[in-house]
């Protein structure tokens, strides 16, 4: 906690307007902190109440907004509540807040896959099965039940009461069942994980209900001199017309658009992405909302480096040229940060950071490698520790010379924030100089934009206002339409022509 604080004039030097921080709440840390033991304190590992209370403070001192994770779906088995509903036996009030079942003749209630592998029902030493849609570790709430409704609107009241500006909700599409518990078609003989329309754990309509209820919650405090508490929802929903049925007026403010990270280094894909995107959400008069890597995926450096039908394949499976992957990389940056509506950077983008694909076997930590038997090497490459200074591991991260939870490569000392702030042409100052332009720019932030249609194929142009975005995707340089100014461009122009993987902004 005092850590973050300390890097607060580093975000706000950056140029952003937020930091969302995921779980910081105690717990077993067995997945990140995704689960959750106690909802209302800090993890002692990472500090107090009253650090939390300093970095709100400081954070608003500055003009930076606080977001933090919101795990409605599941706690921790360490949680007090499952404890007790463990203790109490079947049948019992303890139990209806979870989902015990018996099962059906020796095998669980239901064929459902678990989302890090395996089934999602474990066996007790009683017979029954609980559910948890993800790791064994993290039983699955009951929606259904109002004391889990009222509990959660109470958590949500102890932190906006405490200060914070929102929250990221985590699987925000996942907290209602289908109570009948029908099971799922099976592909290529396995039970199907896909989120197909009527799938009975996700994108149910009982989570509209939820999420109708937390904005009437928000929205008891947009009156406050702090000003109004926003949501943002990761639901990894396509088409976008389902999504966006999670931003209507009276639900949630704003949801991650997973569809431009999962799309390909394209013009034509990413045009088909922004448009279906950005039509859906202004049909219900929500915000675009762009991210290029988050801590569930590889990062886009890494991504952007491989053959397109390799992209999001598993680490050290495929390989890669990271000097291709930080060219496009950076003119993804640019292209992201000029569309409408909202961006988040992921920790390390601002870097340039590459995905860590050879991280030894005894030090990975996600449950997706135990869940697969140690086939799928789970998203512990995304998630080692930024390097902030020096030549040598831990680059500044933590106190001391303690080398973090995730080793951090040898190689990375050019990469550190230090490093790259005294270089005019590094990643970080791309980031800061675009970051800068978005603020000041009178054309930048929400609206609307159009396509020059003009453009050739592989080129992706777009206008807005006296702003023009221009990428080309194609394999040679392209002549830039009228411009009084080049504003910033990801790259070097070629004789005024933009090379390939390279975006310029520029002002009509």
């Amino acid at each position: 906690m005092n850590g973050i604080r300390a890097r607060l004039p580093y975000l706000a030097d950056l140029g952003v307007d937020a930091l969302w921080i995921s779980p910081w709440y105690p717990s077993p840390l067995l997945d990140g902190g995704y689960d959750v033991s106690d909802y209302r304190d800090i993890n002692p590992d990472f500090g107090t109440l009253a650090d939390a209370d300093a970095l709100i403070a400081e954070a608003h001192a500055l003009g930076l907004r606080i977001l933090i994770d919101l795990v409605p779906n599941h706690c921790s088995w360490e949680h007090p509540w499952f404890k007790a509903a463990l203790a109490a036996g079947q049948g019992s009030p303890e139990r209806e807040l979870f989902w015990f079942r018996d099962g059906v003749e020796g095998r669980p209630p239901t064929n459902w896959p678990a989302t890090f592998g395996g089934g999602a029902w474990q066996q007790i030493d009683d017979g029954q099965w609980y559910l948890h849609m993800f790791d064994i570790s993290q039983p699955d709430w009951n929606w259904d039940h109002p004391k889990v409704i009222e509990e959660f609107d109470s958590i949500l009241r102890f932190w906006f009461d405490r200060g914070i500006d929102g929250f990221r909700i985590d699987v925000a599409d996942s907290m209602a069942k289908d109570a009948t518990l029908p099971d799922v078609p099976l592909k290529d003989g396995q039970p199907t994980s896909e989120k197909y329309v009527g799938n009975p754990f996700y994108d149910q309509p009982g989570v509209h209900t939820i999420h109708q209820r937390w904005r009437a919650i928000a929205d008891e405090y947009a009156e406050t001199p702090q000003g109004p508490r926003v949501f943002v929802a990761e639901a990894w929903l396509s088409p976008p017309e389902r999504l966006a049925q999670y931003v209507r007026p009276n639900e949630l403010q704003s949801a991650f658009n997973f569809d431009a990270l999962r799309a390909a280094w394209e013009a034509k894909d990413l045009r088909e992405v922004v448009d279906r995107s950005t039509h859906s959400l202004w049909a219900v008069g929500a915000p675009a909302t762009w991210v290029l890597s988050n801590h569930d995926t590889i990062r886009h450096r890494t991504r952007y480096g491989r053959a397109l039908a390799d992209a999001l394949e598993g680490a050290g499976v495929v390989p890669t040229d990271l000097e291709l992957g930080l060219r496009r990389a950076r003119a993804a940056a640019l292209l992201e940060l000029a569309l409408p509506g909202g961006a988040y950077i992921y920790q390390g983008d601002e870097l340039g950071l590459p995905e860590v694909e050879d991280l030894p076997e005894e030090v990975l930590d996600d449950p997706v490698w135990e869940r697969s038997g140690h086939t799928n090497r789970g998203r512990d490459g995304c998630r080692v520790p930024i390097p902030w200074s020096g030549a040598e591991p831990p680059y500044g991260f933590g106190p001391g010379d303690g080398q973090p939870w995730l080793p951090q490569p040898a190689d990375w000392a050019s990469l550190t924030a230090q490093s790259q702030q005294a270089s005019p042409g590094s990643h970080l100052n791309l980031y800061k100089a675009a970051l800068k332009i978005r603020r000041e720019h009178p054309d930048l932030g929400d609206g609307r934009l159009t396509w020059d249609d003009d453009s050739p194929a592989d080129v992706l142009s777009f206008i807005r206002g006296d702003f023009r975005c221009v990428t080309n995707f194609g394999a040679d340089p392209v002549e830039l339409p009228p411009h009084s100014a080049v504003l910033l461009s990801s790259g070097e122009l070629v004789d005024g022509k933009l090379p390939t993987d390279v975006t310029a902004w520029l002002a009509s």
